[in-house]
């Protein structure tokens, strides 16, 4: 056994660093065993590959037919993308594994995603033959890659989506309406049952950003907790699961952008044009089991009173000692909260609400917000109905022909010029300084925007190696269908949770899963006679376990401002919610495996019902697990002073 000196102590970042250089440098030096195979096949007048690539068009249908005499004339790029998939093999997945590998080792999606883009042409350049120009070609083709992508019009849009988004959140914590919203739900609290669900509201009012309800939300409901004797565990964890569950659901969101971008790349790897990412989007709203699921576990929670495991102890705590926050931690002497001193994150672009703002109007932020809402839906149906050429259409067909990026930018950017003049209006800023705001909020999305170029190219880059082609044929003849949604979601989730990114976890898995899940579709006939259907159901399993990961990850932005904001110790919030998340993420693989069945025996027409019994399903094994493992939490009588459904002698009162 060898002992190396001073490794025992030697810090854990280190050690992960060093094998993310080691990791870089063996993913680097593989693509030199494909050097020259382009080049040789081109020699050999694609001996081989011809009848491969046939084979492959052919998947799912009787006989092979000649697809090649034809797609080498009509699409080039397809035949050229299968030809490096022919050609690469295993070597398709070295790109998206250093992605994997760099982000889980280094906690750094944007180098783990611009290493992965370098990587993926560095092994598309060796190809040719010339390792010194596939050097060059690396560099330069990833430069290209990135501008290319944003001079896209889809994706230039949705970069000014979510950049007017951003603005948006500043404009209306500014006026003091997200304040307004807090203050509004602390009314409605009248004991702890109350107080959750008021929390668990306050969040889905602020559903269009995660990064606001985390930072928002937690501040503004402690004093409510801590004068019900609620952990700051507990109001943690309940702002952490309303913040990416809720924003990753809804239409109009930071999220939206990401998502439908990723599901666009898989749709034309996959070569389906039957539908838009819209549609695909909209479909799998129900199918997304762990955001659902986890925002219906915080309101039994709340509405039962029954908590376990390291949750209960917190709860128990709070309630028999008044110790709101867990003694010892590294907020235990937390000083008083001063409303208009404090500074949230200047990083995230979130502002204080303004002192002239007194006091904070809830109409600040629901009439920004109901602009955004209102104009949201009719442009939608507009510009659809523009884009089947004019005319009135059903809200169905209108919706799945809009530009989401061009509506979004444009419903956005109404609603900021009603907040500017609301603020302008009320005196709380004038115009240049709203114009200040309005600008400062796009550096919430800095990072999004960055990650999502990033996303886009590698995105693209997987397409390019042709990794589908690989992978297609390796796994669609003997995956079982009923478990494939399933699985994807546990390595999504366990994807998502080591690197604490959910946008680099849908970059990565959906752009491959989608072809997957179309090819499998397409070799089983008899049980998906509508391959959209199958399609919908593992696009969900990628996009809700990445949500998976961005909601509990000990190294998740939305985990670290959520316990923040809550004023709570991360290791503390990190020990007490993962018990919840966990029993959520099996429910929901239970859920994805009944899907699964179901879908298998009835047939993709009954995939409404299958999504509503299986959600039934699923909130019936939630209550259950509360029922079963949990017990009732007591009651702090504000007014008495006394706790209430507590046994006598674990009571312990204090002043």
């Amino acid at each position: 056994m060898f002992f190396i000196p001073g490794c025992v102590h030697m810090e854990k970042n280190k050690i992960f660093n060093i094998l993310a250089v080691i990791a870089i440098i063996v993913a680097f030096a593989l693509p030199l065993l494909f050097t020259g195979a382009g080049a040789q096949l081109a020699e050999n007048n694609d001996a081989g590959f011809i009848d491969w690539y046939n084979e492959y068009q052919s998947l799912g249908q009787d006989e092979v037919t000649d697809h090649y005499s034809t797609d080498i004339v009509d699409d080039p790029d397809t035949v050229d993308k299968a030809r490096n998939g022919y050609l690469l093999q295993w070597g398709t997945l070295i790109a998206p594994i250093l992605t994997l590998l760099l982000a889980f080792l280094t906690k750094n999606v944007i180098l783990s995603l611009f290493l992965g883009v370098l990587n993926g042409m560095w092994t598309a350049a060796l190809l040719t033959g010339n390792v010194i120009q596939a050097v060059a070609d690396a560099f330069l083709n990833s430069t290209s890659g990135f501008v290319t992508t944003v001079a896209d019009s889809w994706n230039a849009g949705i970069i000014m989506a979510v950049l007017v988004i951003g603005c948006l959140i500043a404009l209306i914590t500014r006026m003091g309406g997200m304040k307004g919203i807090g203050l509004a739900m602390m009314k409605i609290a009248k004991g702890p049952r109350s107080a959750q669900v008021a929390i668990w509201l306050s969040s889905w009012l602020i559903f269009f950003d995660d990064y606001a309800n985390a930072l928002i939300i937690g501040p503004v409901m402690r004093g409510v907790c801590d004068k019900f004797r609620i952990s700051r565990e507990k109001l943690a964890y309940i702002v952490d699961s309303t913040a990416a569950p809720v924003a990753g659901i809804v239409i109009i969101s930071t999220w939206i952008g990401t998502e439908l971008v990723n599901i666009t790349q898989g749709l034309d790897a996959a070569g389906i044009t039957v539908v838009s990412a819209m549609d695909v989007f909209v479909q799998t709203i129900p199918f997304r089991f762990y955001n659902i699921l986890a925002l219906f576990f915080v309101l039994a929670v709340a509405l039962l009173l029954r908590d376990y495991g390291p949750m209960r102890k917190a709860e128990l705590r709070a309630r028999t000692t008044g110790a709101t926050i867990n003694p010892g931690s590294e907020v235990d002497k937390e000083e008083p909260i001063d409303e208009e001193a404090e500074e949230i994150r200047d990083d995230h672009g979130i502002l204080k609400a303004s002192k002239k703002v007194t006091p904070p109007k809830v109409l600040n932020a629901l009439i920004p917000i109901l602009v955004l809402i209102v104009s949201a839906v009719v442009l939608f149906y507009t510009n659809g109905c523009a884009a089947l050429g004019g005319g009135f259409w059903s809200v169905g067909d209108a919706f799945g022909s809009a530009d989401a990026s061009i509506v979004l930018f444009q419903a956005g950017l109404l609603a900021c010029i009603v907040a500017i003049i609301m603020g302008f209006a009320q005196k709380i800023f004038t115009l240049k300084s709203g114009i200040e705001t309005w600008a400062h909020g796009m550096k919430s999305m800095l990072f999004v925007c960055i990650v999502l170029v990033l996303a886009w190219t590698i995105g693209a880059t997987i397409k390019f190696l042709g990794t589908q082609y690989f992978l297609i044929p390796a796994i669609a003849g003997t995956a079982i269908p009923w478990m494939v949604p399933a699985l994807i979601f546990i390595i999504a989730a366990i994807t998502a949770f080591a690197t604490g990114t959910a946008y680099g976890t849908m970059a990565i898995y959906i752009p491959i899963c989608i072809p997957l899940a179309y090819s499998i579709a397409l070799l089983n006939p008899e049980i998906f006679a509508d391959p959209i259907a199958y399609v919908v159901l593992t696009s969900s399993a990628v996009l809700t376990g990445a949500i998976f990961g961005d909601h509990c990850s000990p190294i998740s932005d939305t985990t670290i401002m959520s316990s923040t904001g809550a004023g709570c110790s991360l290791l503390d919030h990190v020990g007490t919610q993962i018990s919840y998340a966990l029993t959520i993420a099996v429910i929901t693989v239970a859920c994805y495996v009944t899907s699964g069945i179901l879908m298998s025996i009835l047939g993709t027409d009954a995939i409404w019902p299958i999504a509503g019994v299986t959600l039934g399903f699923g909130a019936i094994l939630c209550v259950a697990v509360l029922l079963i493992f949990g017990r009732k939490v007591p009651t702090w009588d504000v007014k008495t002073g006394e706790l209430k459904g507590a046994k006598k002698e674990k009571t312990e009162k204090t002043a």
